[in-house]
Protein backbone atom coordinates (compact mmCIF):
# COMPACT_ATOMS: atom_id res chain seq x y z
CA UNK A 1 0.00 0.00 0.00
CA UNK A 2 1.03 3.70 -0.58
CA UNK A 3 2.05 5.73 2.28
CA UNK A 4 -0.13 8.65 2.80
CA UNK A 5 1.88 11.57 3.91
CA UNK A 6 1.26 14.97 5.50
CA UNK A 7 3.63 17.47 5.03
CA UNK A 8 3.80 20.18 6.96
CA UNK A 9 5.67 23.41 6.12
CA UNK A 10 5.77 22.09 2.50
CA UNK A 11 6.71 25.50 0.99
CA UNK A 12 9.34 25.68 2.51
CA UNK A 13 13.10 24.28 2.14
CA UNK A 14 12.54 20.73 3.75
CA UNK A 15 9.19 20.68 2.47
CA UNK A 16 9.66 21.35 -0.74
CA UNK A 17 12.20 19.00 -1.49
CA UNK A 18 10.33 16.19 0.15
CA UNK A 19 7.85 17.01 -2.31
CA UNK A 20 10.50 16.18 -4.89
CA UNK A 21 11.03 12.98 -3.32
CA UNK A 22 7.64 11.82 -3.10
CA UNK A 23 7.18 13.20 -6.64
CA UNK A 24 10.26 10.60 -7.98
CA UNK A 25 8.16 7.63 -6.28
CA UNK A 26 4.80 7.59 -7.05
CA UNK A 27 4.48 4.04 -6.34
CA UNK A 28 5.28 4.09 -2.79
CA UNK A 29 3.95 8.06 -1.56
CA UNK A 30 0.45 9.87 -1.78
CA UNK A 31 0.40 13.21 -0.53
CA UNK A 32 -3.02 13.64 1.35
CA UNK A 33 -1.98 16.94 3.31
CA UNK A 34 -0.03 20.61 2.74
CA UNK A 35 0.49 22.82 4.73
CA UNK A 36 2.08 26.57 4.87
CA UNK A 37 2.48 29.35 7.50
CA UNK A 38 1.81 32.50 4.71
CA UNK A 39 3.17 31.13 1.44
CA UNK A 40 -0.21 31.23 0.33
CA UNK A 41 0.79 31.30 -3.93
CA UNK A 42 2.85 28.54 -3.63
CA UNK A 43 0.57 26.50 -1.36
CA UNK A 44 -2.08 26.79 -3.74
CA UNK A 45 0.53 25.82 -6.78
CA UNK A 46 1.48 22.56 -4.91
CA UNK A 47 -2.19 21.69 -4.42
CA UNK A 48 -3.06 22.26 -7.93
CA UNK A 49 -0.21 19.96 -9.06
CA UNK A 50 -0.65 17.15 -6.54
CA UNK A 51 -4.51 17.18 -5.11
CA UNK A 52 -4.06 16.29 -1.46
CA UNK A 53 -7.24 15.93 0.33
CA UNK A 54 -6.39 18.93 2.55
CA UNK A 55 -4.47 21.57 2.77
CA UNK A 56 -3.74 24.04 5.90
CA UNK A 57 -2.67 28.16 5.56
CA UNK A 58 -1.77 28.72 9.15
CA UNK A 59 -1.91 32.50 8.68
CA UNK A 60 -6.14 32.88 8.73
CA UNK A 61 -5.91 36.25 6.75
CA UNK A 62 -4.99 34.13 4.00
CA UNK A 63 -7.89 31.91 4.15
CA UNK A 64 -9.93 33.11 1.38
CA UNK A 65 -7.42 33.55 -1.22
CA UNK A 66 -6.48 29.63 -0.76
CA UNK A 67 -10.29 28.67 -0.62
CA UNK A 68 -11.12 30.40 -3.43
CA UNK A 69 -8.54 28.67 -5.35
CA UNK A 70 -9.17 25.08 -4.30
CA UNK A 71 -12.54 24.76 -3.43
CA UNK A 72 -13.69 24.31 -7.13
CA UNK A 73 -11.37 21.18 -7.26
CA UNK A 74 -13.15 19.73 -4.30
CA UNK A 75 -9.70 20.15 -1.66
CA UNK A 76 -10.61 20.95 2.11
CA UNK A 77 -9.22 23.86 2.85
CA UNK A 78 -8.50 24.97 6.80
CA UNK A 79 -6.64 27.80 8.38
CA UNK A 80 -5.22 28.76 11.69
CA UNK A 81 -2.31 27.14 14.35
CA UNK A 82 -5.54 24.68 16.26
CA UNK A 83 -5.67 23.67 12.64
CA UNK A 84 -2.63 23.12 11.79
CA UNK A 85 -2.18 21.03 14.77
CA UNK A 86 -5.37 19.01 14.49
CA UNK A 87 -4.74 18.29 10.95
CA UNK A 88 -2.25 15.20 11.62
CA UNK A 89 -4.99 13.33 13.74
CA UNK A 90 -6.66 12.11 10.24
CA UNK A 91 -7.28 8.79 9.97
CA UNK A 92 -6.14 8.59 6.86
CA UNK A 93 -2.82 10.21 7.43
CA UNK A 94 0.39 7.21 7.98
CA UNK A 95 3.13 9.33 8.08
CA UNK A 96 3.45 13.47 9.13
CA UNK A 97 6.96 15.20 8.17
CA UNK A 98 7.73 17.95 10.31
CA UNK A 99 9.08 20.79 8.03
CA UNK A 100 7.80 23.39 10.24
CA UNK A 101 10.33 26.53 11.29
CA UNK A 102 10.61 26.79 15.36
CA UNK A 103 8.73 26.23 18.02
CA UNK A 104 5.55 26.33 15.94
CA UNK A 105 6.37 22.57 15.09
CA UNK A 106 5.90 21.51 18.78
CA UNK A 107 1.88 21.14 19.19
CA UNK A 108 1.87 19.34 15.71
CA UNK A 109 4.05 16.71 17.31
CA UNK A 110 2.33 16.28 19.80
CA UNK A 111 -0.57 15.57 18.65
CA UNK A 112 1.10 13.31 15.70
CA UNK A 113 2.50 11.21 18.98
CA UNK A 114 -0.91 10.95 20.47
CA UNK A 115 -2.32 9.62 17.52
CA UNK A 116 0.38 7.02 16.60
CA UNK A 117 1.52 8.53 13.42
CA UNK A 118 5.14 8.31 12.24
CA UNK A 119 7.13 10.92 12.10
CA UNK A 120 10.15 12.38 9.64
CA UNK A 121 11.06 15.17 12.13
CA UNK A 122 12.91 17.83 10.32
CA UNK A 123 11.96 20.41 13.46
CA UNK A 124 14.88 19.96 15.74
CA UNK A 125 13.03 22.66 18.14
CA UNK A 126 10.79 20.87 19.29
CA UNK A 127 13.03 18.39 20.88
CA UNK A 128 15.17 21.30 21.74
CA UNK A 129 11.78 22.85 23.35
CA UNK A 130 9.70 19.73 24.38
CA UNK A 131 12.27 17.07 24.85
CA UNK A 132 11.17 15.52 27.80
CA UNK A 133 7.50 15.92 26.91
CA UNK A 134 8.19 13.76 23.88
CA UNK A 135 9.83 11.32 25.34
CA UNK A 136 7.07 10.46 27.91
CA UNK A 137 4.34 10.90 25.43
CA UNK A 138 5.92 8.01 23.03
CA UNK A 139 5.94 5.89 26.13
CA UNK A 140 2.17 5.40 25.06
CA UNK A 141 2.19 5.37 21.86
CA UNK A 142 2.86 3.23 18.37
CA UNK A 143 4.35 6.33 17.36
CA UNK A 144 8.12 6.64 15.99
CA UNK A 145 10.04 9.34 15.25
CA UNK A 146 12.59 9.16 12.87
CA UNK A 147 15.29 11.95 12.02
CA UNK A 148 15.66 13.94 8.99
CA UNK A 149 18.46 16.90 9.89
CA UNK A 150 21.64 15.18 8.18
CA UNK A 151 23.13 14.33 11.13
CA UNK A 152 20.63 12.71 13.28
CA UNK A 153 19.74 10.70 10.62
CA UNK A 154 23.59 9.51 9.84
CA UNK A 155 23.54 8.45 13.62
CA UNK A 156 20.10 6.87 13.08
CA UNK A 157 21.77 4.79 9.99
CA UNK A 158 25.22 3.99 12.35
CA UNK A 159 22.78 2.64 14.82
CA UNK A 160 21.30 0.23 12.64
CA UNK A 161 22.37 -3.09 13.66
CA UNK A 162 23.52 -1.46 17.12
CA UNK A 163 21.04 -0.92 19.13
CA UNK A 164 21.89 -3.32 21.98
CA UNK A 165 25.53 -2.09 21.81
CA UNK A 166 26.02 0.73 23.82
CA UNK A 167 26.68 4.37 22.39
CA UNK A 168 30.43 6.27 23.91
CA UNK A 169 30.19 9.29 22.35
CA UNK A 170 28.37 10.61 19.11
CA UNK A 171 29.98 13.04 17.01
CA UNK A 172 28.20 16.13 14.89
CA UNK A 173 30.12 17.07 12.54
CA UNK A 174 29.76 21.01 11.47
CA UNK A 175 30.71 22.73 8.20
CA UNK A 176 31.80 25.98 10.33
CA UNK A 177 29.67 28.00 8.20
CA UNK A 178 30.51 31.38 6.03
CA UNK A 179 32.69 32.35 8.96
CA UNK A 180 34.95 29.95 9.36
CA UNK A 181 38.09 30.31 11.03
CA UNK A 182 37.19 34.15 11.72
CA UNK A 183 37.78 36.77 14.38
CA UNK A 184 35.49 38.95 16.30
CA UNK A 185 37.20 41.63 14.80
CA UNK A 186 35.65 40.67 11.25
CA UNK A 187 31.90 39.31 13.29
CA UNK A 188 31.54 42.74 14.83
CA UNK A 189 30.54 44.36 10.99
CA UNK A 190 29.63 40.99 8.88
CA UNK A 191 25.74 41.88 7.13
CA UNK A 192 23.09 39.36 6.92
CA UNK A 193 24.06 38.60 2.90
CA UNK A 194 27.42 37.49 4.10
CA UNK A 195 25.81 34.94 6.61
CA UNK A 196 22.86 33.60 4.10
CA UNK A 197 25.92 32.28 1.68
CA UNK A 198 26.51 28.65 3.20
CA UNK A 199 29.27 27.21 1.32
CA UNK A 200 27.86 23.96 1.79
CA UNK A 201 23.87 23.58 2.32
CA UNK A 202 20.94 25.50 0.59
CA UNK A 203 18.64 26.27 3.61
CA UNK A 204 15.59 28.68 4.32
CA UNK A 205 16.66 31.98 6.37
CA UNK A 206 16.58 30.75 9.72
CA UNK A 207 18.52 27.97 9.65
CA UNK A 208 20.87 29.52 7.72
CA UNK A 209 22.08 32.18 10.22
CA UNK A 210 21.80 29.62 12.54
CA UNK A 211 24.27 28.01 11.03
CA UNK A 212 26.64 31.41 10.64
CA UNK A 213 26.02 31.96 14.77
CA UNK A 214 26.70 27.77 15.19
CA UNK A 215 23.27 27.68 17.11
CA UNK A 216 21.79 25.20 14.49
CA UNK A 217 24.63 22.76 16.02
CA UNK A 218 23.77 24.05 19.23
CA UNK A 219 20.10 22.84 18.58
CA UNK A 220 21.27 19.58 16.61
CA UNK A 221 22.65 18.19 20.32
CA UNK A 222 20.05 19.33 22.30
CA UNK A 223 17.82 17.42 19.86
CA UNK A 224 20.51 14.60 19.62
CA UNK A 225 20.55 14.24 23.69
CA UNK A 226 16.66 13.12 23.66
CA UNK A 227 16.49 11.11 19.93
CA UNK A 228 19.39 8.87 21.03
CA UNK A 229 18.91 9.31 25.22
CA UNK A 230 22.51 10.61 25.77
CA UNK A 231 23.70 12.38 28.32
CA UNK A 232 25.85 15.80 27.75
CA UNK A 233 28.99 14.35 28.05
CA UNK A 234 28.36 11.64 25.42
CA UNK A 235 28.06 14.54 22.70
CA UNK A 236 31.04 16.38 20.84
CA UNK A 237 30.32 19.00 18.00
CA UNK A 238 33.62 18.69 15.17
CA UNK A 239 34.03 21.00 12.64
CA UNK A 240 34.52 19.78 9.01
CA UNK A 241 33.95 22.16 6.51
CA UNK A 242 33.94 19.67 3.38
CA UNK A 243 30.50 17.94 4.97
CA UNK A 244 30.97 14.62 2.93
CA UNK A 245 31.33 12.99 7.03
CA UNK A 246 27.50 13.39 8.54
CA UNK A 247 28.01 12.25 11.72
CA UNK A 248 29.75 9.77 13.23
CA UNK A 249 28.76 7.15 16.65
CA UNK A 250 31.71 5.71 18.82
CA UNK A 251 31.21 2.44 20.40
CA UNK A 252 32.40 1.07 24.05
CA UNK A 253 35.10 -1.15 22.09
CA UNK A 254 36.47 2.31 20.41
CA UNK A 255 34.93 1.53 16.85
CA UNK A 256 33.52 4.80 15.18
CA UNK A 257 30.99 4.44 12.55
CA UNK A 258 29.99 7.42 10.16
CA UNK A 259 27.70 8.03 7.62
CA UNK A 260 29.06 9.65 4.35
CA UNK A 261 27.46 11.41 1.47
CA UNK A 262 27.17 14.34 -0.50
CA UNK A 263 25.45 17.53 1.08
CA UNK A 264 22.03 16.71 -0.61
CA UNK A 265 18.78 16.65 2.11
CA UNK A 266 16.78 14.83 -0.31
CA UNK A 267 18.73 11.85 1.00
CA UNK A 268 17.84 12.10 4.20
CA UNK A 269 14.34 12.90 3.76
CA UNK A 270 13.85 10.05 1.34
CA UNK A 271 15.93 7.55 3.74
CA UNK A 272 12.90 8.63 6.64
CA UNK A 273 10.30 8.42 4.18
CA UNK A 274 11.32 4.64 3.40
CA UNK A 275 12.98 3.42 6.74
CA UNK A 276 13.92 0.75 7.33
CA UNK A 277 13.83 -0.01 3.81
CA UNK A 278 16.71 1.70 1.07
CA UNK A 279 14.93 3.07 -2.70
CA UNK A 280 16.67 3.82 -5.52
CA UNK A 281 17.50 7.16 -6.33
CA UNK A 282 19.11 9.28 -8.86
CA UNK A 283 20.68 11.62 -6.30
CA UNK A 284 24.32 12.62 -7.74
CA UNK A 285 26.84 10.03 -5.64
CA UNK A 286 30.11 10.83 -3.75
CA UNK A 287 33.45 10.54 -6.13
CA UNK A 288 36.49 10.49 -3.83
CA UNK A 289 38.52 11.63 -5.80
CA UNK A 290 37.07 14.92 -5.69
CA UNK A 291 37.52 15.11 -1.98
CA UNK A 292 41.13 13.93 -1.68
CA UNK A 293 40.95 15.66 2.01
CA UNK A 294 38.70 15.90 4.92
CA UNK A 295 40.02 17.83 7.44
CA UNK A 296 38.36 18.06 11.30
CA UNK A 297 38.71 20.82 13.92
CA UNK A 298 37.55 22.20 17.22
CA UNK A 299 34.85 24.77 17.30
CA UNK A 300 35.80 28.04 18.57
CA UNK A 301 33.27 28.16 21.36
CA UNK A 302 34.75 31.85 22.67
CA UNK A 303 34.02 33.15 19.17
CA UNK A 304 30.69 31.33 18.29
CA UNK A 305 29.23 31.79 21.93
CA UNK A 306 25.73 30.08 20.40
CA UNK A 307 27.12 26.79 20.34
CA UNK A 308 28.64 27.40 23.94
CA UNK A 309 25.37 28.44 25.46
CA UNK A 310 23.17 25.55 23.71
CA UNK A 311 25.69 23.19 25.36
CA UNK A 312 25.22 24.95 29.25
CA UNK A 313 21.24 25.19 28.29
CA UNK A 314 21.36 21.24 27.68
CA UNK A 315 23.06 20.52 31.15
CA UNK A 316 20.57 23.11 32.96
CA UNK A 317 17.04 21.18 31.36
CA UNK A 318 14.00 22.47 31.98
CA UNK A 319 12.98 25.26 30.93
CA UNK A 320 16.06 26.77 30.07
CA UNK A 321 16.70 25.40 25.95
CA UNK A 322 13.05 26.46 25.05
CA UNK A 323 14.33 29.89 26.62
CA UNK A 324 17.66 29.43 24.33
CA UNK A 325 15.30 28.87 21.69
CA UNK A 326 12.62 31.41 21.59
CA UNK A 327 15.13 34.29 22.31
CA UNK A 328 16.99 33.17 19.19
CA UNK A 329 13.91 32.75 17.28
CA UNK A 330 13.28 36.28 18.10
CA UNK A 331 17.00 37.48 17.36
CA UNK A 332 17.45 35.83 13.68
CA UNK A 333 14.10 37.45 12.58
CA UNK A 334 15.86 41.12 13.37
CA UNK A 335 18.94 40.11 12.25
CA UNK A 336 17.48 39.60 9.16
CA UNK A 337 15.89 42.92 8.65
CA UNK A 338 18.91 44.66 9.57
CA UNK A 339 17.96 45.51 13.30
CA UNK A 340 20.62 44.39 15.53
CA UNK A 341 24.15 43.25 14.67
CA UNK A 342 25.89 39.47 14.57
CA UNK A 343 27.58 39.53 17.71
CA UNK A 344 24.50 40.98 19.81
CA UNK A 345 22.82 37.61 19.34
CA UNK A 346 25.13 35.31 22.02
CA UNK A 347 25.30 38.66 24.35
CA UNK A 348 21.11 38.41 24.43
CA UNK A 349 20.88 35.02 24.46
CA UNK A 350 22.75 34.76 27.36
CA UNK A 351 21.04 37.62 29.15
CA UNK A 352 17.64 36.01 28.36
CA UNK A 353 18.50 32.70 29.80
CA UNK A 354 19.90 34.32 33.28
CA UNK A 355 17.03 35.90 33.74
CA UNK A 356 14.65 33.11 33.04
CA UNK A 357 12.49 31.37 35.97
CA UNK A 358 13.86 28.03 35.70
CA UNK A 359 11.54 25.23 35.93
CA UNK A 360 12.78 21.35 36.52
CA UNK A 361 9.96 19.62 35.18
CA UNK A 362 8.32 21.92 32.70
CA UNK A 363 4.12 21.09 31.56
CA UNK A 364 3.48 22.09 28.19
CA UNK A 365 1.57 25.14 29.61
CA UNK A 366 5.07 26.15 31.68
CA UNK A 367 6.93 25.26 28.09
CA UNK A 368 4.32 28.02 26.42
CA UNK A 369 4.98 30.59 29.34
CA UNK A 370 8.38 30.09 28.96
CA UNK A 371 8.53 31.23 25.15
CA UNK A 372 6.10 34.26 25.28
CA UNK A 373 8.37 35.46 28.47
CA UNK A 374 11.80 34.64 26.49
CA UNK A 375 10.25 36.68 23.42
CA UNK A 376 8.99 39.48 25.83
CA UNK A 377 12.68 39.29 27.43
CA UNK A 378 14.40 39.22 24.50
CA UNK A 379 12.96 42.47 22.98
CA UNK A 380 13.07 44.27 26.40
CA UNK A 381 17.08 43.58 26.39
CA UNK A 382 17.52 44.67 23.10
CA UNK A 383 15.64 48.22 24.23
CA UNK A 384 18.03 48.28 26.44
CA UNK A 385 21.52 48.43 24.04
Amino acid sequence: MKKRIAVLGSTGSIGTQSLDVIENHPEHFVLEVLTAQNNAKLLIQQAIKYRPNAVVISNKNLYQQVFDALDPLFIKVYAGEDALAQIVEMETIDLVIIALVGYAGLKPTINAVRAHKQIALANKETLVVGGALIKDLLKNSRSQIIPVDSEHSAIFQCLAGEFNNPIEKIYLTASGGPFLNKDLEFLKNVKKEQALAHPNWEMGCKITIDSATLMNKGLEVIEAKWLFDLEPDQIDVVVHPQSIIHSMVQFADGSIKAQMGLPDMKLPIQYALTYPHRLPSNFPRLNFANYPELTFQKPDLKIFRNLALAFEAMKMGGNIPCVLNASNEVLVSLFLKNRIGFLQMPEIIEKCMQNANFIKNPSYDDLAFSDKAARESTMELIKRI
